[in-house]
């Protein structure tokens, strides 16, 4: 057995390596540089971690956020790792403590902040100390065209003169090709090897749909995730507590999370949500980078994300255990309209600002497909995927295409002849024949276009003006009262020149055939004792977590709690064989757990 396997095995209690990680470790022992882009739960980890462990030296890992290292070092320390962490929330005597260990030779892997790193007298100080690699970890944020962009990780290039000969990792789970060929180049690692696997999370079940009441849906959906533990995604602060208020009265356990509440508030409400079962976290995107929670059941947006790669990242917190996960957003023509008004009026330089259009218009693209939505998604980032996945809303309930050709010269006919200046609500008045105030102050009852749509209800003509926008053919003046406008690509679909078709928006039924199930636990056992067992050593597991303060899956993950109730080891023997225990949890834990499934 060679050493990593061995400590794949002793430390971190598995029997053998996924994917390419056994390649990744074998080529960073050997002092190799490595591009890792692997999607979130393939382990990206254990590909710096047990290196840092085999080589002499202490392994140095970049990480951008505290929460972050927080649980990867306390989830090391229960596995017998010596680890440590160096971040601004140490106090001068856990950071002097720290470095202490670090000079005398103590520490197998130590966690910064990249400020920290490229500061000029910590890295005269690591200059003296003997490195077994630099790991940068959440690397797409080196890039301007990923959706994290940290100016500081510009600086870490200079670590390949600075310390020559040490092996460097750059590793991520977000990154189309152009991320990450810019990542590459910026953090110089052209002679590094790159190692790809699928983004494809099948574990995750993707559904969108249309935005019409947002808080009935989102209380329709979290009622098929009662129990379980989930984030919520809003948009703006108000709306994050608004929703988090709303939901605690509708009886959920909801806490609010985002940067402008008070540090104490923000933290209790972040610890609760990784210590605690059951607890939905409505967040700003200032949430979720870096958290380690495993079990994270389903992650929901009531606002569209900036890009495909905020989305992909945001919803690949869900599930990072490979245990059924949901991802579920709404949208709408006003979500597309804000973000590109955010787009316009930020500080971006203009060729940015166009590759920001152009990462707005892909998501669009996939919100609007009648294909598979898993197929869309990983398109984007360079990927094919063979069939239809079965996990996704397009293909579980496949949504029918119309030609929308006359309707969409009508609506187009509509904006132009009100004089662009009114919003979707007004000229579907016009195109269904209503006599408002509006339209009768306007005189629009006289334009040739009234009453011609009466075809289409309202709904009708909202997905018809929805879609259009996502396409680009129409635009929503967000500064002028959300007034629609025509784009150049609408003179070719007036003239009759351009063929349009439509996706016919599907009835909500609320009665999916999911594949992810209304509830992982609920398909998970065939029999009320192995229920009884599995939450037996959840309870116990929590106790023991709440005893040492930290988080319940730094202990035993889900996962190896199901390995456990389904193989009910009777000795400390059988209980290493469990994936996921090592020798030193076996120490510390095997008693406590072997004595809940003695008396099971």
């Amino acid at each position: 057995m060679s050493e990593a396997q061995a400590v794949l095995k002793e430390v971190f209690g598995l029997s053998s390596f996924r994917g390419q990680q056994a390649e990744i470790v074998r080529h960073v022992v050997q002092g190799g540089d490595a591009v890792v882009l692997l999607p979130t739960g393939a382990g990206k980890s254990l590909c710096y971690q047990i290196p840092a462990i085999c080589r002499a030296g202490v392994g140095v890992v970049v990480s951008p956020l505290i929460a972050l290292m927080r649980d990867q070092v306390e989830a090391l320390r229960q596995s017998g790792v010596k680890a440590a962490a160096l971040h601004s929330a140490l106090t001068p005597e856990e950071t002097r403590r720290v470095r202490e260990d670090l000079a005398v030779g103590e520490l197998d892997l130590l966690y910064v902040t990249p400020e920290r790193l490229v500061s000029g007298g910590f890295t005269d100080f690591l200059s003296r100390q003997e490195i077994a690699l630099f790991a940068i970890d959440e690397a797409h944020c080196v890039s301007q065209w990923g959706h994290d962009f940290r100016p500081e990780y510009l600086q870490l290039a200079a670590l390949k003169e600075r310390f020559p000969g040490v092996p460097r990792l750059a590793l991520t789970a977000t990154a189309d090709p152009q991320t990450r060929d810019d990542l590459i180049h910026r953090l110089r690692l052209d002679d590094a090897q790159v190692f790809s696997a699928s983004f494809d999370r099948p574990n995750i079940s993707y559904t969108i749909a249309r935005k019409e009441n947002a808080r009935r849906q989102l209380r329709d959906f979290l009622r098929t995730r009662k129990g379980e533990s989930g984030i919520v995604y809003c948009l703006s602060r108000k709306k994050v507590e608004e929703t988090a208020s709303w939901l605690a009265e509708e009886g959920f356990a909801a806490r609010p999370y985002h940067a402008g509440l008070d540090r104490e508030v923000r933290d209790a409400n972040q610890d609760a949500f990784i210590k605690e079962d059951g607890v939905v976290l409505v967040a700003t995107i200032a949430f979720g980078m870096g958290i380690d929670k495993p079990d994270v059941r389903f992650v929901a947006h009531l606002d569209l994300p900036s890009s495909v790669e905020a989305y992909y990242q945001e919803t690949g917190r869900a599930g990072r255990d490979g245990l059924p996960a949901a991802a579920w957003m709404i949208h709408g023509m006003g979500d597309a309209a804000l973000r590109r008004r955010m787009i316009e009026e930020g500080a971006s330089p203009d060729d940015v600002k166009r590759v920001e259009r152009t990462k707005l218009d892909a998501l669009l693209g996939i919100c609007e497909t009648v294909a598979c939505r898993r197929q869309a998604l990983l398109a984007h980032f360079g990927e094919a995927h063979g069939g239809e996945c079965g996990n996704c809303d397009t293909c579980l309930e496949p949504a029918e295409l119309w030609d929308g050709t006359e309707a969409a010269r009508k609506a187009l006919s509509a904006i132009y002849r009100t004089g662009q200046r009114y919003g979707a609500g007004h000229i579907i008045d016009v195109l269904l024949g209503n006599m408002t105030e509006k339209v009768e102050r306007g005189r629009h009852h006289e334009l040739p276009t009234f009453g011609v749509g009466r075809e289409l209800d309202r709904k009708g003509w909202q997905s018809v003006f929805r879609q259009l926008a996502a396409r680009g053919i129409i635009a929503v003046d967000h500064a002028g009262y959300s007034a629609l406008t025509l784009e150049d690509e609408a003179r070719p679909v007036l003239r009759g020149e351009q063929r349009v078709e439509f996706r016919r928006d599907p009835v909500s039924s609320g009665r999916r055939r999911r594949k992810d199930g209304a509830s992982a636990e609920a398909e998970a056992w065939t029999s009320l004792e192995d229920e009884m067992l599995f939450q037996a050593l959840r309870a116990e597991r929590l106790r023991l977590a709440k005893e040492q303060g930290v988080p319940p899956y730094v202990i035993f993950h889900d996962t190896t709690l199901r390995e456990m109730t389904r193989r009910r080891p009777a000795n400390e023997a059988a209980l290493a064989d469990i994936p996921g225990i090592g020798g030193a949890k076996i120490e510390r834990y095997g008693g406590a757990f072997l004595a809940v499934i003695g008396a099971a």
